[in-house]
């Protein structure tokens, strides 16, 4: 499917008449053309928030968006309709920080996204905090094209880094056994260190439990934690009723800084 068209109308809500003229013209260009304009971008592009944006794919929010990003992307996408392959490859090689993010936000957008897959999983190992949630928050590229391996290495990262996990799209529809266990062997390292984890983990295990995982969610209910708490009785209930918990979870979400405690 094409975006192209979708992320302009976007666009031109929140340009003004000098930053239309400057994209509309750009728009035309070959690929060359258009991946210096990707740089060029923040030249002649304002930093307007774009506030109330569409949904235009479930799962990719621009919420937090700026014009000038905005604007990345769109010429992203048109480098991708216009089969500037090379170009986005030279792009990825030389992005700075910024530029590095926008590229990896318009992944769930481009005519071949599948092509950039080892970019996306690459950025999951970035040591740049920005990018790595460029692809890991309000992206659903991971959940349409990660592996189970890369899924579970994203999300482990976000919990391992105390990053909000739930800002994560189809967290719970891709939790799968391999993490589930995953995440009880790290609590078990946690508690046996006098440490603890964030108690909105457990949203992972409802559809995975075992004997081990039982114990976890039992350990969690005499907890003194009132989060942890919650937590057991939120596992509880969803084994019990499947989906009975949908929007319950957020009292969890609230900030948590576990590795300051």
């Amino acid at each position: 499917m094409i975006y192209s068209s979708a992320i302009l109308e976007e666009i031109l809500r929140f340009a003004n008449p000098t930053e239309t003229v400057w994209i509309t013209s750009k728009s035309k260009g070959i690929a060359k053309e258009l991946a210096l304009a990707f740089v060029m971008t923040p030249r002649f592009i304002s930093k307007t928030p774009i506030n109330n944006p569409r949904n235009i794919i479930d799962g990719w929010s621009w919420q937090d968006y700026t014009l000038e990003k905005l604007v990345r992307i769109y010429i992203v996408c048109l480098l991708s309709e216009k089969d500037g392959t090379d170009q986005l490859n030279l792009l990825f090689d030389t992005a700075e920080i910024n530029e590095a993010v926008a590229l990896h936000s318009a992944l769930p957008a481009l005519k071949n996204p599948t092509q950039f897959l080892l970019r996306a999983t690459d950025a999951v190992r970035s040591n740049m905090g920005s990018v790595f949630e460029s692809i890991a928050f309000e992206n659903p590229y991971p959940s349409l094209y990660f592996s189970e391996l890369a899924w579970n290495q994203m999300v482990l990262k976000c919990i391992f880094n105390d990053k909000a996990i739930h800002r994560i799209y189809d967290l719970e529809k891709r939790s799968n056994q391999a993490l589930a266990d995953t995440l009880s062997d790290f609590a078990h390292e946690r508690w046996a260190a006098g440490r603890r984890v964030p108690s909105q983990v457990w949203r992972l295990v409802p559809q995975f439990m075992n004997e081990n995982l039982q114990s976890d969610i039992n350990k969690l209910a005499q907890s003194d934690n009132p989060r942890d708490v919650l937590a057991a009785q939120l596992v509880n209930k969803e084994i019990a009723q499947p989906g009975s918990t949908m929007g319950q979870w957020k009292e969890l979400e609230l900030p948590e800084p576990i590795y300051q405690a």
